[in-house]
């Protein structure tokens, strides 16, 4: 009787020597949550690393840049500090567009301009009516800041060779375009883009972005 006893008594006291070890493997320590709180941290971050990598290949695959304005030659279209984004995918100039460029005749600097004439056409200046002509036909351009009275170096009509384009600025009469013989008629390789929007408007004089010039440069 009594071995029954003792033995009922060393399992009592091995049960009760266990039984806090068994209850503490559920508990949930704050190292615990810490370790794992940083973990997820860490996860976050690497997320983050990935898919700004990503970004940033696909960015420079499909050929687009983030270009700063400088200067007020595109005024009113585009203002000097405006933040535009270019690209060049699969792209062929065409009459119309605006284009960043970078021409060894005129300097490192990129410059922002608008396609008048293509290869193959013709350009002629009325300087007194402020009238630009391509192949004979009256161009419409309620883009521009004023008409075009300012010769430069121009002397028309003529012909954009094969491989070359006429650019002018919007805002004609403070504008270094093909009018000048600095720059004259420009290689197509020279072009960097395409124009596509306005990622970030000037700030203007009070600090204040005018939100409503987001987007599209095209009427």
């Amino acid at each position: 009787m009594s071995d029954e006893i003792k033995n009922e008594e060393a399992r009592t006291e091995d049960a009760a020597d266990t039984a806090p070890e068994a209850a503490g493997e559920g508990e949930k320590k704050p190292g615990d949550k810490r370790e794992r709180s940083g973990r997820m941290e860490l996860y976050d971050w690497i997320q983050c690393f990935v898919g700004a990598l990503v970004v940033g290949i696909v960015i420079f695959m499909f050929g687009i840049r983030v270009v700063n304005v400088k200067g007020h030659s595109m005024v009113p279209t585009l203002l000097n500090s405006d933040r535009i984004v270019t690209s060049d995918l699969f792209y062929t100039p065409k009459a119309g567009d605006i284009v960043v460029l970078q021409t060894d005749t005129y300097g490192p600097e990129p410059l922002v301009k608008r396609i008048i004439a293509t290869a193959g056409q013709t350009v002629d200046i009325d300087f007194e009516k402020g009238v630009v002509y391509v192949d004979g036909a009256a161009l419409d351009e309620p883009y521009v800041a004023a008409p075009t009275t300012t010769r430069e170096d121009f002397q028309g009509p003529v012909t954009v060779p094969e491989g070359c384009l006429f650019l002018m600025g919007d805002n004609r009469n403070e504008s270094t375009d093909s009018r000048r013989a600095t720059i004259g008629m420009v290689d197509k390789r020279c072009v960097i883009g395409k124009v596509l929007f306005v990622i970030l408007p000037a700030a203007g004089p009070d600090g204040s972005r005018d939100l409503g010039r987001l987007g599209s440069v095209y009427g």
